[in-house]
């Protein structure tokens, strides 16, 4: 079976093929965080979909080439800067080094780069963007000096979302970078200087200002991977109108089709509920951990459910993580063990039921089919049951357990979900993963309390330039 995907543009599962099949290169684009404040776990859902996605196109022999933005310059992260009197850079920083924290503590394979907004070079290259759309009578400059995208003159837009301009009445132009489909207008794609935004502003040739939201991306994107992208993935949420305008003025100046396929995941529930602060189940990853899980655990409940489904996260789904995980574990030991006797004579040789994997299994057949996870989770604990069941009779010797091995550390390459080390409960390695997060947020007194607790369970950690090294205490 081919590599398939659900394509939010043409809403059809379609092949994937590559613009550049020769040489096996996939060129994607997803959509990063907006540094304001720490990322909650509905982000980190999307972020490990496509954590997913590119795992198995690595799988499958392609080489990818990714890039994620940061957005370190919006209306929030003005917002935020000012009401904490700090310059922008100062107030976003500790925000970008938590999500690089948080990335590693989930498994996530860092992009290839991360351009930030406020980057000399992608400002330049913003600029240049809006002034070829003006030229072509794509953009033009309003009475309040800001830029704007005339979406009547872009007959393409809407396509994306599936709706049709014509059918919709606009309430004007949104200087917002945030607004609702009732208040389709034309968009900013440059913002004139108010006092609002105090000392952030950049010089251009409509006036001091800053960007809007969306040209960010499409700036990013062209500059880093070129005009035209295999594949660009974000939430749903991100579909109208951030996606949407990108479509539009990336188009707009290159008259090149952007993006081959794009891919977008449902949203992420709490308890049955949109996720809300004023709900009370507002979680960023920090939350969670300090609940006592542990980074895999939380990349487990996350990926489980296929991307396109919505996901409802809660804490009895975690401890149903935790068992899972487990039962992995106890396998991949039993696995171990067994590949480390010595065969004997009389072992059995196996049963068809227990002979080596193919290279073409069915765990990567189920996620060519549109990164269907459900099916390929399936498919590792039906393997676990057969397998044990083959430990259990004495069926599987040595050189089949180790052949398993292989098999799982390949699966395990896409899912990553394996213990970090032999003989480290559960409850230490969370403690642990806790600790490292509250290290980010340099909270130095709550470091040494989880070091006491990790002590007094008999676990000595130790802090080095490549992170915590965490031993067993002599005689523990």
């Amino acid at each position: 079976m081919p590599l398939r995907f659900f394509n939010t543009y043409s809403r059809e599962i379609e092949e994937f093929v590559p613009r550049d099949s020769n040489l096996r290169t996939v060129k994607m684009y997803t959509c990063g965080p907006t540094v304001y404040s720490y990322a909650h776990i509905g982000n980190f859902r999307a972020y490990l979909f496509e954590d997913l996605l590119q795992r198995h196109l690595e799988v499958r022999g392609y080489a990818v080439e990714r890039v994620m933005n940061i957005t370190d310059v919006d209306d929030k992260t003005i917002g935020g800067c000012q009401a904490a009197g700090v310059p922008l850079a100062e107030f976003t920083a500790p925000f970008i080094q938590a999500f690089f924290g948080d990335l590693d503590t989930l498994r996530i394979k860092r992009a290839d780069t991360f351009p930030q907004a406020t980057d000399a070079r992608q400002i330049a290259a913003m600029i240049e963007m809006i002034a070829t759309l003006i030229s072509r009578g794509l953009a033009y400059q309003a009475e309040d000096k800001s830029v704007y995208f005339r979406i009547k003159n872009f007959p393409a837009y809407g396509h994306l979302a599936h709706f049709n301009l014509d059918e919709l009445q606009s309430t004007g132009r949104v200087k917002n970078d945030e607004y609702e489909k009732e208040s389709i207008g034309d968009f900013a794609l440059w913002k004139a200087w108010d006092e609002a935004d105090g000392a952030v502003r950049w010089e251009s040739p409509w006036g001091p200002g800053r960007p809007g939201w969306h040209i960010e991306c499409s700036a990013m994107a062209t500059q880093l991977l070129g005009d035209q992208l295999d594949i660009h993935c974000g939430g749903v949420d991100n579909i109208f109108p951030h996606h949407e305008a990108e479509i539009a003025q990336t188009e707009g100046v290159t008259g090149k089709q952007f993006v081959r396929y794009w891919l977008h995941c449902a949203h992420l529930m709490v308890e049955g509920q949109k996720m809300s602060k004023s709900l009370g189940n507002f979680y960023t990853l920090r939350d969670v951990l300090a609940k006592g899980y542990s980074g895999r655990e939380v990349r487990y409940a996350l990926m489980r459910v296929h991307y396109r489904a919505p996901l409802n996260f809660t804490f009895e789904g975690m401890q149903e993580s935790r068992q899972s995980l487990a039962r992995i574990d106890d396998w991949v030991e039993r696995l171990r063990a067994r590949a480390a006797e010595q065969e004997e004579e009389n072992v059995q040789r196996p049963t068809p039921s227990v002979q080596r994997p193919t290279e073409e299994d069915q765990f990567g057949l189920a996620l060519d089919d549109d990164l269907n996870i459900s099916a390929a989770l399936a498919v590792v604990f039906e393997t676990i049951r057969e397998t044990n069941r083959g430990l259990d009779d004495g069926t599987i010797d040595p050189a089949n357990a180790h052949n398993w091995l292989q098999w799982w550390e390949k699966v395990d390459g896409v899912l990553a979900v394996t213990g970090n080390a032999r003989g480290v409960p559960s409850d230490v390695a969370a403690l642990v993963e806790t600790r490292a997060q509250v290290r980010l947020a340099k909270e130095w007194r709550k470091s040494d309390e989880l070091r006491d607790q990790l002590a007094a369970l008999g676990w000595d950690v130790r802090d080095s330039k490549e992170g915590q090294k965490l031993t067993r205490r002599a005689g523990a």
